[in-house]
């Protein structure tokens, strides 16, 4: 949620970041709105100082004798006046808080200019691509020669967008969510949590993925939200909290199922497991003050890129421009691993300073040390990494000629020192 005192007094500036974004300009109705609000404030505030005064002048005539009964009416009128003002002002009040509930984050200042993903800026790279002496195969293929990767029984099971993992690669998912939390915690200082997955409209909202992103979700019967990531229940831990600043930064990680209804993305990345409505998941979230967060967003892409460089894999990092950027973030970094059966980099981290946009929008604070007031938090969130999407980039780059794939000396340990996925 933007600050409507900021729009108040920028409003050419938001136009502009919305442009930026490809979204239309809605300033001036923004203010249009916000001045009606403020004006039936205004004359509920007047309605009711005159209704108390003229209740006040009631007993001073009263007590000498005198006629009430003009001033009686008038009150009486002014009931009934008090309570338009009041429903016109929460009428205007919803709507602008219902418009402002619409409008993406306003990206910072260093961000790329850009429509789509093709004005995204190259940052670096870690490893050059491994030449192959036979002809690389996806992960579909890799998978279902191991016997191990079975889409025709998650079909019967669920239908598209599913996958059965059975043995080797069942414990290789298992070991490399397993690996990213021990080296977050141990090494980043994350506090692993195991969170709900399934939350109410209000944490959902709060993290900026409704209304905005309500067909890509998963809601139950009964009105719950099956969550999309971890990143909804991590960053609302904080919801409609005063923390005091001396705890901050908080640091959170935890390994969910994922559910996505990927509505947007139909007959996008059919084959395989590169898109699902199901998937495994390590999430970061940080909430820091507003001073540290742009440090701490450079922190949480590097601690994403040691998985990387620990399991051998080469990726590249990317800033997003203006118009490829999340709705709720600031600034994202993707991380793009290279996966030789596609020939192509594809996403496997996107970190994500959103500023104090969620905050305001789950009312989440932090108490100066001077005393001088309540801030509104920053809050982050990354993938550290999506699991599937590992384990994919894990049998595309160290699968053999023979079928079999190496597996990474960082997974061995999780793996019971198995060095090979044999086929068979």
């Amino acid at each position: 949620m933007l600050d409507i005192r900021w729009i108040r007094d920028n409003p050419a500036a938001l136009d502009s970041a919305l442009s930026a974004r490809g979204a239309a300009p809605v300033a001036q109705a923004i203010v249009d709105l916000d001045q009606r609000r403020r004006r039936h404030q205004t004359e509920f505030q007047e309605r009711q100082a005159r209704r108390n005064e003229a209740s006040k002048e009631i007993g001073k005539a009263k007590s000498k004798g005198g006629d009430a009964s003009a001033l009686m009416a008038e009150v009486a009128e002014l009931k009934d006046r008090i309570a338009e003002a009041e429903a016109a002002e929460r009428a205007a009040g919803d709507e602008l808080e219902a418009l402002l509930a619409t409008l993406p984050n306003v990206p910072a200042a260093d961000v790329p200019q850009g429509a789509d993903e093709t004005g995204n800026v190259e940052l670096r790279r870690h490893l050059a691509p491994r030449n192959f002496e036979f002809e690389p195969r996806d992960h579909v293929a890799v998978g279902e020669a191991l016997g191990a990767m079975d889409f025709e029984a998650a079909a019967r099971l669920s239908g598209a967008r599913f996958v059965v993992l059975r043995r080797e690669l069942a414990r290789l998912e298992r070991a490399i969510g397993n690996f990213m939390l021990d080296l977050h915690t141990s090494q980043f200082g994350y506090q692993e949590v195991s969170p709900p997955l399934l939350v109410r409209d209000e944490a959902v909202f709060g993290v900026g993925q409704l209304p905005k992103f309500a067909d890509d979700l998963f809601r139950t019967t009964n009105d719950f939200w099956l969550i999309p990531t971890a990143e909804v229940s991590l960053t609302n831990l904080v919801r409609e909290q005063i923390l005091d600043e001396g705890v901050l930064p908080l640091r959170f990680t935890a390994l969910t199922p994922c559910f996505r209804s990927e509505a947007g993305a139909a007959g996008r990345d059919t084959r395989g497991m590169i898109r699902q409505h199901q998937f495994a998941k390590v999430e970061l979230v940080s909430i820091t003050a507003p001073e540290q967060s742009a440090a701490e967003h450079e922190r949480m892409v590097g601690a994403a890129e040691e998985v990387l460089k620990r399991l051998g894999l080469p990726y590249r990092v990317m800033v997003l421009c203006t118009g490829d950027m999340g709705f709720a973030s600031q600034k994202t970094y993707d991380i793009e691993v290279w996966l030789p059966g596609q020939k192509a980099y594809r996403e496997i981290s996107s970190c994500s300073n959103c500023g104090d946009f969620q905050a305001r929008r789950m009312k989440a604070r932090v108490r100066s040390k001077d005393g001088k007031g309540n801030r509104f938090v920053h809050t982050l969130n990354g993938s550290g990494l999506a699991v599937g999407r590992t384990l994919i980039a894990v049998l595309e780059n160290y699968q053999e000629a023979d079928g079999s794939v190496v597996v990474p000396e960082a997974l061995r340990p999780y793996m019971a020192g198995q060095q090979r996925i044999e086929v068979g």
